[in-house]
C-alpha cells in the first residue's frame, strides 16, 4: 500500500442510552445528514417495541441488541477468479464488518417493509429479528446457506 491506513473515527455515545452502538446504528439510519430526525425515529421505534413486547422482560435496548445479534452473519461468500473460472469462496466475516452488515440489513429491510412511518417499520423489523424471523434474518440465513453450499471451494481462500 502506498498510503497509510486512515485512522478510525471515534464515535460519540448517544445522548439517551450512552451507547456507541446506538450512534452507529443511527448513522446508518440517517438520510441527508438529518441525525436528529434519525435519533427521533430510533427512539420512537424502541418505545413501540417496549409497548408491544412487555412480556419479554427485557428493556427495548436489550431487545434491539439481541435482534442485531440474531441477524449478524458469521460467514459470507466472496468471488475469486481462479484460472478463468469464478468461484464463490466462503470466508469468515471480520468483527467490524459483522456489525455494519447487520445494521445495514436491519435498516434496509425496515425501509422496504410496509407500514405507516419509519418508526413503525423499524420497530416491526426489530421485533421480527428478535423472534428470528423477518427479511433481515432471512438474508443472514441465505448467506449461511450460500457459504455452506460452496464449502468445497474453501481451499481457495486468500
Amino acid at each position: 500500500m502506498r498510503k497509510a491506513k486512515p485512522k478510525k473515527r471515534i464515535i460519540l455515545p448517544d445522548p439517551k442510552f450512552g451507547d456507541v452502538m446506538v450512534t452507529r446504528f443511527v448513522n446508518n439510519l440517517m438520510y441527508e445528514g438529518k441525525k436528529s430526525t434519525a435519533y427521533e425515529i430510533f427512539y420512537n421505534s424502541l418505545e413501540i417495541v417496549g409497548q408491544r413486547m412487555k412480556d419479554a422482560e427485557k428493556s427495548p435496548l436489550e431487545i434491539w441488541k439481541k435482534a442485531l445479534e440474531n441477524i449478524t452473519p458469521q460467514v459470507e461468500v466472496k468471488s475469486r477468479r481462479v484460472g478463468g473460472a469464478t468461484f464463490q469462496v466462503p470466508m469468515e466475516v471480520r468483527p467490524e464488518r459483522k456489525i455494519s452488515l447487520s445494521m445495514k440489513n436491519l435498516v434496509l429491510y425496515s425501509r422496504k417493509r410496509s407500514g405507516k412511518g419509519m418508526s413503525e417499520k423499524l420497530a416491526a423489523e426489530i421485533m421480527a429479528a428478535f423472534n428470528e424471523e423477518g427479511a433481515a434474518f432471512k438474508k443472514k440465513e441465505d448467506m449461511h446457506k450460500m457459504a455452506e453450499a460452496n464449502k468445497a471451494f474453501a481451499h481457495f481462500r486468500f
